[in-house]
């Protein structure tokens, strides 16, 4: 079993390549993708960049390619649900789209004639996440997660998707990833943790809590892969 293990930008990625073994580099479609092993595991760590594009790219390539059997994203997501502090972790159950807009044609947003607007996770892996938890002794948050081409920082937008789509974090890279892995039939989980809540300026808490967020999320992750058996 090979393992792909994502996130979106640098810094979500640097703490997991601290932990890996026998690291091979490979430059494929302008990204670095990087085979590794931790604990018995084969890995392929990659960084997509920012974005639904660039994260179904890199998804795709780390399946196809690389032959992953399955696919875990760790990074970090703003929180729309006040409940959702500063460092908390949730999973995604579902993933939607919240820019996909064709409502002209009679459609609800998020929707394509052939998709889905909402896209769940692989049952198997958020049980994993919870075993890791419960013997950690960490909350794990669970809920929709929604997806756009858009670092939202307004609280009216934020408060349109909560209500649109039920979602309680917001990102730019997951429900991409979830279109792929779907069509692919390939099993997936998103991990993030909350860098910026739901009352606070987005923009003003993004850098400051970028890297611990991101290390925390990228810790569960690597114990995940230590738990997964199949």
């Amino acid at each position: 079993m090979k393992i792909a293990i994502m996130g979106a930008m640098p810094e979500e990625i640097e703490p997991l390549l601290l932990h890996v073994e026998n690291v091979t580099k490979t430059e494929y479609a302008a990204n670095t993708y990087y085979e590794a092993e931790y604990k018995g595991k084969e890995l392929v760590i990659a960084y997509s960049k920012i974005g639904k594009v660039f994260a179904a790219l890199t998804a795709a390539t780390l399946i196809e390619k690389f032959g992953c059997d399955l696919l875990l994203f760790s990074g970090v997501a703003g929180a729309i649900d006040p409940d959702l502090e500063i460092g908390d972790l949730i999973i995604a159950d579902g993933l939607c789209q919240h820019d996909l807009d064709i409502t002209a044609f009679g459609h609800p947003h998020g929707y394509v004639p052939e998709g889905e607007v909402c896209i769940a996770t692989d049952s198997y892996l958020r049980d994993v996440a919870k075993g890791v938890a419960a013997r950690k002794g960490i909350v794990l948050k669970e809920g929709i997660i929604a997806t756009g081409d858009q670092f939202v920082a307004n609280a009216e937008r934020k408060s349109w998707i909560a209500k649109i789509f039920d979602a309680h974090a917001l990102e730019m890279e997951g429900a991409s990833v979830a279109v792929v892995c779907n069509a692919l039939e390939v099993p997936f989980f998103i991990l993030r943790a909350i860098s910026d809540s739901a009352d606070m300026d987005a923009g003003f808490d993004f850098d400051t809590f970028l890297e611990s967020s991101a290390k925390v999320s990228a810790d569960f992750i690597l114990d995940m892969v230590e738990a997964i058996e199949k």
